[in-house]
């Protein structure tokens, strides 16, 4: 599988990084079979989180016995100094490593977040004390929110080394400010900063909860994905194609395969079947539906 330099961190992901929170809708031994299966394909980016319900638990046994294989990205949701530091010993703990490859601020969604977790009892002092201790080797960001606000991390958080934000088609045809993720890219290209693709397999929101309670919902994602294969594959060459450093695979493990097969068998998109596709999937609704598990 292709691999692409993650920013200045010196380590080279495969295109596609496997989002291990698929692994919290299995049983143990599906859960290391599923690990055994991704790394078979050669992904060394495996990407997990403590809101994710069991999935640090699950990786740990897989993820020790190939820690040399797997490139390991973990996050928080805290944004005070105290908050990170306990949310950091439990997912070592919870993971059995001694080490987290890239730790990342998970979800920043508003200003006041940036604000605090960059102040003096922030988040950020603790990451780079455990950075200095080498609980961690780099640090990063994740959003779903406002891409001026991922801009403005990067103005503000100078050893920022990965950001993660939505990009798929969808997006690409919104000419709203709001979903200008490209911006994002771009400049994060320019910083030399990793960059890491949630959502590429978005098809549009879930429908209200009294139309399609969550627990009828065919796949475990907190949004409605694309399930052919050929979409797979389209969505992730798009996605890829755009010069992302890696596009994280969707939550429900029942997409895992076809997604591997897709990063697998990736050879670039030109950029007529990328307008192509972006004029054939445009629709009005968010191309960033909401996160229903957190």
């Amino acid at each position: 599988m292709e691999t692409r330099p993650l920013g200045d961190t010196g380590h080279d992901s495969t295109v596609m990084t496997f989002g291990a929170i698929a692994l919290n809708w299995l049983e143990q031994e599906g859960a290391n079979q599923l690990v055994e299966h991704v790394l078979d394909y050669g992904v060394n980016h495996f990407d997990v989180a403590p809101t994710y319900g069991d999935a640090e638990l699950k990786l740990g046994p897989k993820l020790r016995q190939h820690r040399e294989e797997i490139f390991l990205g973990c996050k928080t949701q805290e944004r005070t100094y105290e908050g990170a530091w306990r949310k950091l010993d439990r997912s070592l703990n919870r993971l059995g490593v001694d080490t987290i490859d890239l730790y990342q601020v998970h979800g920043l969604e508003y200003d006041e977040e940036l604000d605090a977790l960059t102040g003096d009892d922030g988040a950020l002092a603790a990451f780079r004390e455990a950075k200095e201790q080498g609980l961690i080797d780099h640090i990063g960001l994740t959003s779903h929110g406002d891409p001026d606000l991922i801009l403005d991390a990067l103005d503000r958080i100078d050893d920022l080394e990965s950001v993660m934000f939505p990009l798929n088609p969808v997006v690409a045809g919104k000419d709203d400010d709001e979903y200008d993720y490209e911006a994002v890219l771009a400049r994060a290209d320019e910083e030399n900063v990793g960059t890491l693709g949630i959502k590429a397999f978005a098809a549009g929101s879930w429908p209200s909860t009294d139309e399609l309670p969550e627990a009828d919902r065919p796949f475990a994602n907190w949004y409605r994905p694309v399930a052919a294969p050929g979409e797979i594959s389209e969505r992730f060459d798009f996605a890829a194609a755009q010069g992302l450093t890696s596009v994280v695979s969707a939550g429900d493990p029942k997409l895992v395969t076809m997604i591997l097969e897709a990063a697998d068998d990736y050879d670039g998109m030109d950029a007529t079947a990328q307008r192509s596709l972006v004029e054939r999937v445009r629709h009005d609704d968010s191309p960033v539906p909401e996160q229903l598990h957190h």
